[in-house]
């Protein structure tokens, strides 16, 4: 039942033999790597500020730890960035030509209405609420906004 992996994989005649990257510490002659260093550091890091990987850069394991650690503690120390913030914006993507543009979807303000007033209520209805019992006087000295009510529905004044 063991499948043949040949099958899936490209030939191995075919591809050609991976030259061996040579490190860039190797070339220059780098035997100590220094956290001050950045420069030197931001080699062995990506654009989004990512170490890369040993493959990439071709260090030997040893001097991978040293450079990552190395990286580790100039991040602490502010020398180098965590991340780095991109914004990007796709151009011309499929999403864009299928979707029509959208008329406002905000209802419009009439022409009585206090604008301070309508922002607050269309943000949060529980302030435009408040703002609302404010006006009508219930609730700005105190008072719970409840009113007490005799037995004909009239308010009882206190």
């Amino acid at each position: 039942m063991a499948r043949d992996r040949r099958n899936k994989t490209a030939p191995t005649d075919r591809r050609r033999p991976q030259k061996k990257k040579v490190s860039i510490l190797n070339t220059e002659g780098v035997e100590w790597i220094d956290y001050k260093d950045v420069n030197l550091l931001r080699r062995f890091m990506s654009e989004r500020a990512k170490i890369r990987a040993r493959r990439v850069t071709g260090n030997s394991s040893q001097q991978q730890r040293a450079v990552a650690r190395a990286i580790r503690v100039a991040r602490e120390m502010a020398l180098l960035p965590y991340s780095v913030r991109q914004v990007t914006q796709r151009k011309g993507s499929r999403r864009d030509r299928e979707r029509e543009p959208r008329d406002d979807v905000r209802p419009p303000i009439p022409e009585d209405a206090d604008a301070e007033a309508f922002a607050v209520e269309e943000a949060d209805p529980a302030t435009a609420e408040l703002i609302d019992r404010d006006e009508v006087g219930g609730g700005s000295n105190g008072e719970s906004g409840d009113r007490e009510l005799d037995a004909d529905g009239q308010e009882r004044d206190e």
